[in-house]
């Protein structure tokens, strides 16, 4: 299985190098081979100078844009480029461990999910207790979190308990059917809905965080979680049938669904 790690970087120069440090020696489960995509979202302090020298070496694929349209515009355009089975998101900075891909990726692998979100709320003990707080993350984010998590249980029954977990794993083929319009962080929200609208399960592993704050270089701001929950109720009530891209097999699948 091969598995494309997508990375949508923008103003990253100070943590860039230790990202990809970590990601190419992160170990997938075994089988697996990593194909690593970096997409230059208009960087402007040299992180594009950086992903260049990455890609004259062949150890990165990827495509920089000429000014900064959003992190879900760069993500569409790692699945467009992914050549992989499954497709994984990486976020640029530190926040996030890729030690934890083989945790991501094995329910794929074993047949057991299609779809995996790594919660930042799940303990790590036996019974991946839940937990309502993380350690470090700012509160404004804890409870915008809350809001778009209790937001996707109530419209979608989806279950889960940390919708806006930056690490999410696909299998490619799924993901490509979905017709994404997102532009600045509603890929999260936009893929929530949509994959549940279809009737597929979203599983969850726990991962580890390390929250960064605005002047460590955090990009998200008040306007884009409302902006969040808005995509997450606008595609309840979407045509089920405007949700998969034409000439893909994704499927709807057997979910009780009121509106049909």
């Amino acid at each position: 299985m091969k598995v494309s790690i997508i990375i949508p970087v923008y103003n990253e120069h100070r943590t860039f190098h230790q990202v990809m440090d970590r990601v190419r020696l992160a170990a997938l489960p075994p089988g697996c081979s990593k194909e690593i995509i970096v997409v230059d979202d208009g960087s402007t302090d040299g992180t594009g100078q950086m992903i260049s020298e990455y890609m004259r070496t062949g150890e990165v694929a990827g495509c920089r844009s000429a000014s900064n349209a959003g992190k879900g515009a760069a993500i569409r355009k790692g699945i467009e480029l992914a050549s992989g089975d499954v497709v994984l998101i990486q976020d640029g900075d530190l926040e996030y461990d890729p030690n934890d891909y083989a945790r991501l990726i094995d329910p794929i692998l074993s047949g057991q999910a299609e779809i995996v979100y790594g919660s930042r709320f799940l303990g790590h003990g036996e019974r991946g207790h839940f937990s309502r707080r993380q350690d470090g993350m700012a509160l404004r984010n804890q409870i915008a979190n809350w809001i778009l998590t209790i937001t996707s249980n109530l419209l979608y029954s989806a279950g889960i308990t940390d919708e806006a977990t930056a690490y999410k794993a696909f299998r490619t083929s799924i993901l490509r059917g979905l017709p994404l319009s997102c532009r600045r962080f509603e890929f999260c929200p936009e893929v929530t809905a949509k994959l549940r609208r279809l009737g597929y399960r979203i599983h969850e592993v726990p991962i580890s965080y390390n929250a960064r704050g605005i002047a460590d270089g955090k990009k998200i701001r008040a306007r884009d979680g409302f902006q969040a929950w808005w995509t997450l109720v606008k595609y309840r009530f979407t045509p089920r049938h405007t949700l998969i891209r034409e000439g893909t097999d994704v499927a709807v699948q057997p979910l009780p669904d009121p509106r049909g």
